[in-house]
């Protein structure tokens, strides 16, 4: 894929559309069940295993790499908004129109998280922890929120977590009292209020996505400053010092408030955002700055259906997909053992999504919500 084509068809910034799609193809090769083939102790309990821990969700206090990717994801699409809206400006519509769209996505978004949770356990069931649904709270508040000045949305974005931080410290109901317990604080009672039960074993709380508002919300303000007129040396040194002083703060409060992804304490989400808006001077510094682009090609092309694949590759994809190549792989290949073969028919099936993208690609072909 040549650089013309990506601007011809994104008219995005191009820094963005890799960070986006690298980010997708980690979310897909999670779906395929990359990582949970890497979970096998065939290799975790090889001299890969600091490595491949890092591939899975820190089981309570602390940072593992994968804990940065969903946060990732909601900051992306806060990044993506200014330009995705300053399109449709420039296209005529109405702010009428625009709300309509904002609206309809987030219903969208709400809708196919809860249809996850559903087809997962297949059956009807009232689940909202899923990205999806988290994202269509984040989304909708960040873009009521997206014209107000920047003082007024980083002030905003701190008193949520300040609220949140309250309401988990001065929670005094018995059996939800305890701020930084699994399964017994204030997140956990409004699951129990929402949906009548609490997340089975996983800690992971409906309320993050009041929280984790903030990095869609620091998304749109480094969208803003990425469409700005200043030069490029000073977006990128204003990311990196955000970027830095953010991830020091975060880690700074733990002994405070621990870092805790499952339930979205302040420490973790501070951190978590100085980690993306990092990752975000590094890529417009590799792509935007120095003009490095096609090593990233690969996964921009999964980026550019992101919400498809990622739909296909946790429903029909999780299971038509790997268990007809399993049929071959196991068949075929059974003599290098369970754990090797796993691991095949996982990439394989990455393959296989990722060649749905270049299909889709290809015949310009891009599906959104």
């Amino acid at each position: 894929m040549q650089v013309a084509e990506v601007e011809k068809i994104n008219k995005r910034l191009l820094s963005l559309d890799a960070y986006r799609g690298l980010t997708m193809f980690m979310l897909v090769a999670g779906g395929a069940g990359v990582f949970r083939a890497l979970r096998d102790p065939f290799y975790a309990d090889s001299f890969l295993g600091p490595l491949l821990i890092q591939f899975t969700h820190h089981p309570w206090n602390g940072l593992y790499f994968w804990d940065l990717i969903q946060p990732f994801f909601m900051f992306i699409v806060g990044v993506a908004m200014p330009f995705a809206f300053a399109k449709r400006i420039e296209r005529g519509d109405t702010p009428v129109q625009r709300f309509k769209h904002v609206l309809y996505r987030s219903v969208m978004l709400f809708f196919l998280g809860v249809f996850l949770h559903c087809f997962g356990a297949n059956m009807p069931v009232w689940e909202l922890w899923n990205v999806l649904t988290q994202l269509s709270f984040t989304y909708l508040i960040a873009y009521l929120m997206m014209n107000k000045g920047t003082k007024t949305q980083i002030g905003f974005t701190i008193g949520l977590l300040v609220v949140t931080e309250l309401f988990y410290r001065l929670w005094g109901l018995p059996g939800f009292d305890q701020p930084f317990v699994k399964d017994h604080n204030f997140g956990s009672w409004m699951d129990m209020v929402l949906m009548g039960k609490i997340n089975d074993g996983g800690g992971w709380v409906a309320i993050n996505c009041v929280p984790t508002t903030a990095h869609t919300m620091w998304g749109v303000l480094c969208g803003k400053l990425l469409m700005s007129r200043e030069t490029d040396k000073s977006k990128l040194l204003r990311l990196v010092l955000f970027g830095l002083g953010m991830v020091i703060l975060g880690y700074a409060m733990n002994p405070i408030t621990p870092i805790i992804k499952r339930i979205c304490t302040s420490s973790f989400v501070i951190v978590s955002g100085g980690w993306a808006i990092l990752t975000l001077a590094l890529f417009y510094w590799i792509v935007d700055i120095k003009k490095k682009i096609k090593w990233a090609s690969f996964a921009m092309i999964v980026g550019m259906n992101s919400i498809f694949i990622y739909m296909v590759a946790n429903t029909i994809g999780s299971d038509s997909v790997k268990k007809s190549i399993a049929i071959f792989t196991h068949g075929f290949l059974s003599w290098m053992g369970d754990p090797l073969v796993n691991l095949l028919t996982a990439l394989l099936t990455l393959g296989g999504y990722w060649y749905l993208c270049y299909w889709l690609y290809k015949k310009r072909v891009f599906i959104k919500i």
